[in-house]
């Protein structure tokens, strides 16, 4: 991996949970995102991916400091932002931006282009005079891939593939060093998804910068990703480089995952069989003890209730210099063999 750009470390954030209406009280607390660990590199790609629920897009708001963390560090070019304020804290908003999910919502219906993408200057003058703001968006809209002169058009004259060209117009704004990409495809017809994401390549070669890329269509993450981290229930339970995740994945969740995503060659489709998981994910108020994908996991022994298992290479590959030896959190982590059929029937 390269030189480290982002650096976060225990990260929680957890959203009380009260009973009451005029003396409220709190009986509990949602735990969003418990424990995460991960580092980005100058340059590069870190795929966060898993289902809906698991804690992605509140990692992301807290990377862009649009929510506090209830704990954890957030270190960017070495320094804790959760400890930052004024000044020395506006600059790294400006040096960490954001493209949002929906192309639809994100943007303001009653403002021109040309003033979505040159919002960001009036919140942060220093970076373009008032004389130069114009023509900087004109050219944010070129490098994206649109017309310049659609600077006084609104975004309802815009599909939904030239609306996201438009939202990454804006993050481009600043001269980020890092773009945090929340599901920035996943409302987009699947021909110009591979338009987006090819756009996001050639900026980020053209630009330097570094993205965390968050989404739960696996195969998307693969195309664009050079280090992949798989979440479930708020933790990170695998990561890799995306060859370790995709072709030797040793913890159960993620072999789940991908037997699912379609595979275009028939003769492996044929050897490969898909594992159904059971039962729902548990509520992120009410975790489950030890290993939280117990209850769905066929590995799952007494064991697994007792022992919160590191996110680490597991001790039986330490010795291996291969795509096994990546950090897994699964007591019994192991690769799968692409003939064995399972169904996820853990205990409860």
């Amino acid at each position: 991996m390269t030189e480290p750009i982002l650096e976060v470390r225990g990260l929680v954030k957890h959203y009380p949970l009260t009973r009451g209406i005029v003396l409220r009280k709190q009986v509990g607390s949602v735990r969003a995102v418990d424990g995460v660990d991960f580092t980005l590199g100058r340059g590069e790609t870190l795929g966060l991916v898993g289902e809906s629920g698991c804690g992605k897009s509140t990692v992301a708001r807290l990377l862009c400091h649009l929510e506090r963390p209830t704990a954890g560090t957030i270190r960017f070019k070495g320094d804790d932002v959760t400890r930052l304020s004024g000044r020395a804290l506006k600059a790294v908003h400006r040096s960490v931006q954001m493209v949002f999910q929906d192309p639809y919502t994100s943007l303001n219906p009653r403002m021109t282009v040309g003033d979505i993408v040159g919002e960001p200057y009036e919140i942060h003058p220093e970076v373009a005079p008032k004389g130069e703001r114009r023509r900087r968006v004109r050219e944010l809209l070129d490098v994206v891939g649109l017309d310049p002169d659609f600077v006084n058009r609104y975004p309802h004259q815009f599909s939904g593939g030239q609306r996201q060209r438009i939202g990454i117009a804006r993050a481009l704004a600043l001269r980020p060093e890092v773009i945090v990409a929340d599901e920035p495809v996943s409302a987009l017809d699947v021909s110009v998804q591979a338009q987006v994401v090819n756009l996001l390549e050639r900026l980020q070669a053209e630009f330097g910068l570094s993205y965390v890329f968050i989404a739960h269509d696996l195969s998307v993450v693969r195309h664009i990703s050079d280090r992949v981290a798989v979440m479930y229930l708020g933790r990170i339970v695998e990561t890799g480089t995306d060859t370790e995740i995709y072709e030797h994945p040793t913890h159960p969740y993620t072999q789940a995952l991908l037997s699912a995503v379609p595979v275009p060659d028939p003769e492996t489709r044929s050897r490969r069989e898909r594992i159904i998981l059971t039962g729902d994910v548990p509520s992120p108020a009410n975790v489950p003890s030890g290993c939280r994908f117990r209850t769905r996991c066929w590995k799952a022994q007494a064991r697994c209730a007792l022992e919160v298992p590191a996110l680490a290479v597991p001790e039986e590959f330490r010795s291996t210099a291969g795509p096994v030896a990546h950090d897994s959190a699964c007591l019994f982590a192991a690769p799968l063999p692409v003939t064995l059929e399972k169904n996820g029937n853990g205990p409860g």
